[in-house]
C-alpha cells in the first residue's frame, strides 16, 4: 500500500505537498483543478515500468495507454524545460524484508524492514534535450519509520552520462578490477547490472528494482467513462488482468472469478464472486437480481440478465439504466483485483442517483474490509470524485465507528491560489470536516438565501399586482 506521495513540477503542480495515503484516499476539486494529474502521474510511472525499453526514463504513453502526456516540456510545470520533475513515495512492499532480510556477504550483517521510501529527480540535460535523464534516485529501507539503510545513484556533474553509486549505513565494496562507468539507470527507478558487477556486495539492489516493479504491477486504473454494454459477450476462458481502463473486460472478469469466494469482513458470510456483485447492485437500489448465462454449451458467448425492482421480467444489460452499466465495472474491479492491489478510479459515481452514490461509499468500505481464503485482501482505493453524497456517507460511517477515521484521507485541489495547492481535509473522530473549503460543493447557503429573496420579491410583486386589480 502507498503510504505517502509527493510530486513537484508536474503539470499544474509546482508542489503537491506531502500526500498522506490511507486505504481510502479521496481527491476533490473543480474541473481542471489538477486532481486528475496525480493519478496520471502514477499511471505514467506504471506504464514506464511495463514499457519494454529499459533505458526510457519516462514513457508518456501511446495510442492504447492509460495516459498520454506528450513530450517532457508538455508535462513539466509551466512547460519550462529547465524545470525538473521530482517525486517521492513510501510503500509497504510485498514479501516483507524482515522475513527475508538483506544480508551483506562481507560483514554478514542483516538489514530488515517493512517499508521502502523512494525519491528521484528527472529533467532534461539541456534545453535542446528531448529525452529526460535521471539526476538522482534514492532508496531508503525503513522499519516502522526508522531508517535502516540508504542506497542510490547520482548523475555526475558535467559527465556525458555517468553515475555514482552511494550508500549509507551500508559499505559498498568495489571488486578488484579495472574501473568503468555506470552509464545509465533502468528507467526512472532502477540500478543497472553494472552496479552489481562493480561491487562485491550490491546484489540486493536488484531486489529493490523488483520491489518497485511489483508496486506498479499492483496498480490498476479505471477511467471515468466506461464502455457501453452489449447483448452478447465472448469469453474464451482467459483470466483478464483487470476490467480494463474503460471496463471492457468486466464480464470476462466476472466469468473468470466464478470460483472465487469472498466475505466482506470478519464474521460475515462468504459468498461467490457473482453473488457479491449482485448483492452490491441490489444494495445500491439499482436492480433486484443479476446473473451471467451461457448462450449454449457449444458457444463461447454469454448474456448478462438483470431483473429490476418491481418487475418479474429478466432483461438484457443494455435495457436497464445507464448507471448500472457504468458502476458494474467499478464493483467488479474492486472485488476482482488480487490481494494487495492499489485501485485508482475516476468518478466511480458517474451517472448514479444520489442515493446510489451514498450506497457506493458503503461498498467501498466493504472492499477494504473484504477477505478471501481467510486473509484480508488489503485493497487500497485512490478515488477522484465530485460526489458530495459519497463523502457525506463516509463522514457518517466514521461517526458511527463503521470505519476508523485513520482509514480515510481526503484532499481538495484548490486552483484559486497561485500556484495551485492540495489541501488536506481534516476529518475528526465524529466525521466532521474541520476546514471545509469555501464553495467546496457549490454555494448551498447562497442558493438557499438567493431563492428565499427571489421568492419574497415575487410574492410582493404578485401581491402588488393583486391590489391594483381589486381597485
Amino acid at each position: 500500500m502507498l503510504r505517502q506521495l509527493h510530486i513537484k513540477n508536474f503539470k499544474i503542480w509546482k508542489d503537491t505537498g506531502n500526500i498522506q495515503m490511507a486505504p481510502i484516499t479521496l481527491f476533490f476539486g473543480s474541473n481542471s483543478s489538477g486532481k486528475s494529474s496525480i493519478g496520471q502521474f502514477l499511471m505514467m510511472l506504471k506504464q514506464t515500468v511495463e514499457y519494454p525499453d529499459r533505458k526510457a526514463v519516462f514513457y508518456s504513453g501511446g495510442r492504447n495507454s492509460a495516459v498520454q502526456l506528450g513530450s517532457y516540456p508538455e508535462m513539466v510545470f509551466h512547460h519550462d524545460p529547465e524545470n525538473k520533475i521530482s517525486f517521492e513515495y513510501q510503500w509497504d512492499f510485498q514479501g516483507d524484508l524482515r522475513k527475508k532480510p538483506i544480508k551483506d556477504p562481507i560483514t554478514k550483517q542483516t538489514y530488515a524492514g517493512n517499508t521502502l521510501r523512494f525519491d528521484a529527480i528527472v529533467g532534461l540535460k539541456n534545453k535542446q534535450g528531448s529525452s529526460p535523464i535521471v539526476d538522482h534516485l534514492n532508496y531508503q529501507l525503513m522499519d516502522n519509520g526508522r531508517q535502516i539503510l540508504t542506497v542510490g545513484l547520482e548523475h555526475k556533474t558535467g559527465a556525458k552520462s555517468e553515475y555514482r553509486a552511494y550508500a549509507e549505513h551500508y559499505a559498498l565494496v568495489r571488486r578488484q578490477m579495472r574501473a568503468w562507468s555506470i552509464r545509465n539507470t533502468v528507467r526512472f527507478y532502477g540500478f543497472p547490472d553494472e552496479v552489481v558487477a562493480y561491487y562485491q556486495n550490491a546484489d540486493f539492489v536488484q531486489e529493490l528494482n523488483i520491489q518497485h516493479e511489483k508496486l506498479f504491477q499492483s496498480l490498476y486504473y479505471l477511467g471515468p467513462l466506461r464502455t457501453k454494454t452489449e447483448r452478447l459477450y465472448t469469453w474464451g476462458g482467459v483470466n483478464p488482468e483487470s476490467v480494463g481502463y474503460s471496463g471492457e473486460n468486466t464480464v470476462a472478469a466476472i466469468l473468470a472469478a466464478r470460483n472465487r469466494k469472498i466475505n466482506l469482513g470478519r464474521g460475515r458470510p462468504t459468498k461467490t464472486f457473482e453473488a457479491i456483485i449482485a448483492l452490491k447492485l441490489k444494495g445500491m437500489g439499482l436492480i433486484e437480481e443479476f446473473r451471467v448465462n451461457p448462450i449454449s454449451e457449444q458457444r463461447q458467448e454469454y448474456e448478462v440478465k438483470v431483473r429490476t425492482r418491481g418487475s418479474r421480467d429478466w432483461v438484457d444489460l443494455p435495457d436497464v439504466g445507464f448507471g448500472v452499466s457504468q458502476v458494474l465495472p467499478v464493483l467488479v474491479q474492486c472485488f476482482y483485483a488480487p490481494r494487495g492491489s492499489i485501485i485508482l478510479m475516476e468518478q466511480p459515481e458517474i451517472h448514479l442517483h444520489p442515493s446510489a452514490q451514498s450506497a457506493l461509499a458503503d461498498v467501498i468500505i466493504d472492499v477494504i474490509n473484504s477477505r478471501e481464503d481467510g486473509i484480508d485482501r488489503g485493497i487500497q482505493l485512490i478515488i477522484e470524485t465530485h460526489s458530495e453524497h459519497f463523502l457525506r456517507r463516509l463522514q457518517r460511517r466514521i461517526a458511527e465507528d463503521i470505519i476508523p477515521q485513520e482509514k480515510v484521507t481526503a484532499y481538495f485541489a484548490d486552483i484559486t491560489k497561485m500556484p495551485a495547492s492540495l489541501e488536506p481535509l481534516q476529518i475528526d473522530l465524529f466525521g466532521n470536516i474541520l476546514n471545509w473549503p469555501e464553495n467546496f460543493f457549490g454555494d448551498d447557503m447562497g442558493d438557499i438565501t438567493g431563492q428565499a429573496k427571489a421568492a419574497m420579491k415575487k410574492r410582493m410583486r404578485q401581491s402588488g399586482s393583486g391590489l391594483e386589480v381589486s381597485k
